[in-house]
């Protein structure tokens, strides 16, 4: 047994004790690696910034499209319908035989009233829940599409060029006071239709759901709008009619007195109040109506002589086919429709078939006469270039057919009026006189003009510019497609470039429309301010409704 002492006197071993390493982590393993920055002033957030994200909504009378600035296509298209503003839990339509109960007879109801928006006229229309279906529309596009947080996000807002101050300022007020948004762009949907055909100037023929507005454009600046009643509105119209004259000939066969002067043509009750047979009229309309491209109504509609027209040749194999349409109403039953039927309605719908020209009012033209009027109102350079881009766009734009006819029959009213706004026997007579050479005689002495001297430095100026100037087409009708006016709001947003109109959330809930300027109010600002001034326009100046004003 060993003592103390000769324990304390043992030498210690002169191999080392094993360290930490097999505890040390493998070069292997994950670890966190090091930062190494380029310079002493490099900051490694800077990689991490991300650019402000601009929204872009374009409002109509019947859907809302939304998307980001930048992309091609919306989103999202949200329509406004019964079903969709309906109450939160509200599972009515969801019942068996929902569709098969009866109806509530409406005796005020109008044709569509609930699937629009606003409509021109706001002596019916409720603004506080115009507001509410907005609301409803714009949350649905944030929290199950775009998935972004409203605030402290620039919006631009594409709206029709003629709207009412009290439905401007409603649609305003609704987005600033419910989603925060910290400024509003307004852009015109006519200018921004020709900025995505690749053009500065045309006339846009904007086919709508209550009216067609027909604007031109040059330089991207409206020169001249005109509207008509007829839309897609009274073409649904029409195709109800003809569906119920199908879904039931006895009804149909008995017609009541014609609507006199000014009155809104109605149609049979049961069809007046049954939103129903709007739905159903609407799907067929989008699905199967079309338009025959042959041309020569334009002229009859000139001369007041709507006879009934003959079937091109093209058409005359489909006069004879039968198109199977199962209907989803009572009685249900497979209604069986000739193919050149389905045309009928977009013919008085929008042309104006069967109805002299000196029975329409104003606002009741054909859309090819609308087209020529509007051409003829516009000054000869901006016509020359308008005419050779015209631009049909909107809803009523898809139907099989029309493009083709509206360009053949407005270029039938040029080669036969020419631009003369006169019409009659003797515009007539003055045409003849000035194709005839015989009769167009000079009556004084021919009188010589002196030789010019020729100038070479024009001449060199005249070839120099025709080297770097391009051919403009001009002077001959031709039509140029358009990809929207949501595609060409998001290309001119894309580009930073600052609207004409541009209104801040503060200044808007602290005066309203009141607070704006007119523009040569806010022109003279502009000159006064001073050269080293570095406030913005806006804040300093005031804004401008622009267009809207």
């Amino acid at each position: 047994m060993t003592t103390a002492a000769g324990y304390f006197d043992r030498k210690p071993n002169a191999t080392p004790r094993p360290g930490f390493t097999h505890l040390q982590a493998d070069p292997s393993s994950p670890h966190t690696p090091q930062r190494t920055f380029s310079s002493a002033f490099s900051s490694p957030s800077l990689s991490y910034r991300a650019e402000e994200e601009v929204l872009i909504f374009e409002l109509g009378a019947r859907h809302l499209s939304a998307g980001i600035v930048g992309e091609s296509n919306p989103r999202c298209r949200l329509g406004f319908s019964p079903e969709t503003g309906r109450r939160a839990g509200d599972y009515r339509q969801y019942y068996p035989e929902w569709q098969d109960r009866p109806r509530k007879r409406k005796r005020d109801y109008k044709w569509g009233v609930d699937h629009e928006l606003w409509r021109m006229d706001l002596r019916d229309v409720d603004l506080g829940l115009l507001e509410d279906k907005l609301e409803r529309a714009v949350r649905e596009a944030y929290t199950k599409y775009l998935l972004l947080d409203s605030k402290n996000k620039r919006l631009v807002l594409v709206l029709p060029s003629l709207l009412p101050h009290r439905l401007l300022s409603s649609i305003l007020s609704s987005i600033f006071l419910n989603f925060q948004t910290p400024s509003i762009t307004l852009f015109s949907s006519p200018a921004l239709n020709v900025v995505a055909s690749g053009c500065r100037a045309g006339l846009v023929v904007d086919i709508g759901w209550d009216e067609t507005i027909i604007t031109g454009v040059y330089d991207f600046r409206e020169v001249q709008v005109r509207r008509t009643a007829r839309a897609m509105k009274l073409v649904t119209k029409f195709m109800a009619e003809l569906l119920k004259g199908y879904a039931n000939p006895e009804a149909a066969s008995t017609k009541g007195p014609e609507p006199s002067e000014g009155q809104e043509r109605r149609l049979p009750f049961d069809l007046f109040y049954d939103s129903r047979y709007f739905d159903f009229a609407e799907e067929v309309t989008s699905r199967t109506a079309w338009c025959p491209t042959e041309t020569g109504s334009a002229l009859q509609t000139c001369e007041g002589t709507n006879t009934e027209k003959q079937i091109p040749e093209s058409h005359e194999a489909k006069a004879q086919e039968t198109i199977s349409i199962p209907s989803p109403l009572p009685p249900r039953k497979t209604l069986q429709i000739p193919f050149i039927k389905l045309a009928e309605p977009v013919e008085k719908g929008l042309l104006a078939r069967g109805t002299d020209t000196h029975n329409l009012d104003h606002e009741e033209q054909s859309l090819p006469q609308l087209i020529y009027a509007t051409l003829l109102s516009l000054p000869p350079d901006v016509r020359g270039v308008c005419m050779a881009r015209i631009i049909i766009t909107g809803g009523g734009s898809n139907i099989a057919g029309l493009k083709t006819r509206l360009l053949s029959e407005v270029t039938s009213i040029f080669e036969k009026r020419g631009w003369n706004p006169v019409q009659g026997r003797a515009a007539e007579k003055t045409r003849r006189l000035a194709e005839n050479p015989k009769l167009n005689k000079p009556r004084g002495p021919e009188t010589m003009m002196a030789p010019q001297v020729e100038d070479e430095i024009t001449e060199k100026l005249e070839k120099d510019k025709a080297k770097r100037s391009t051919a403009e087409v001009g002077g001959e009708i031709r039509g140029v497609n358009t990809l929207g006016a949501w595609a060409g709001g998001s290309l001119v947003a894309s580009l930073k470039v600052k609207g004409v109109v541009e209104i801040e959330r503060d200044t808007f809930l602290a005066h309203g429309l009141a607070g704006a300027k007119r523009e040569s109010e806010l022109a003279a600002a502009t000159q006064r301010m001073s050269l080293g001034a570095k406030t913005a326009l806006g804040e300093k100046n005031g804004w401008t409704l622009g267009p809207w004003a």
